[in-house]
């Protein structure tokens, strides 16, 4: 059973709650651009910017990964690239509750809590078999994605 350490250090233990979601099967790029765009938000607002992702009302901007990644009407000037990344945002908005949940068991103000760091990198692959013709197969590998939240309690 490997140990899931995470890759930010020297933070306030008081002040601070932490939640991660291992070897989820979502897509690593839209995690990368949903992290982006909630890293520095307070908890509610990063809440309901997710779940109007979900209910497909609210773009996220492509910024990296925007190859062939059609325009958004409803996305702010510098960026016109986006999609609406529904799975990702369910399985973060399943983490942000996780959060908020660890931030009431350590009596923290959950109005308050602000998103100082979200991470993602890519877990293993999940080796899986394609059918091919004259009896052949292929091997593909799903990607899984690891991510991990800290949230810190303002004033």
């Amino acid at each position: 059973m490997p140990e899931f350490g995470y890759s930010v250090t020297g933070l306030d233990p008081d002040r601070t709650v932490k939640c991660s979601g291992r070897e989820l099967r979502i897509s690593p790029k839209a995690s990368v651009e949903l992290c982006r765009t909630i890293r520095g938000m307070k908890l509610p607002d990063a809440k309901k910017l997710l779940e109007r992702v979900i209910e497909k009302k609210q773009a996220i901007s492509y910024r990296r990964f925007k190859k062939e990644v059609p325009h958004r009407r409803q996305l702010p000037e510098p960026f016109f690239a986006g999609r609406f990344p529904q799975k990702a945002a369910g399985k973060l908005l399943h983490l942000l509750e996780e959060l908020e949940a660890n931030a009431e068991y350590r009596n923290l103000n959950v109005e308050s809590l602000r998103i100082i760091h979200a991470a993602t990198q890519r877990g293993p692959g999940v080796p899986r078999r394609s059918p091919r013709a004259f009896g052949r197969s292929d091997l593909l590998k799903a990607t899984l994605t690891h991510i991990e939240l800290v949230g810190y309690e303002g004033e």
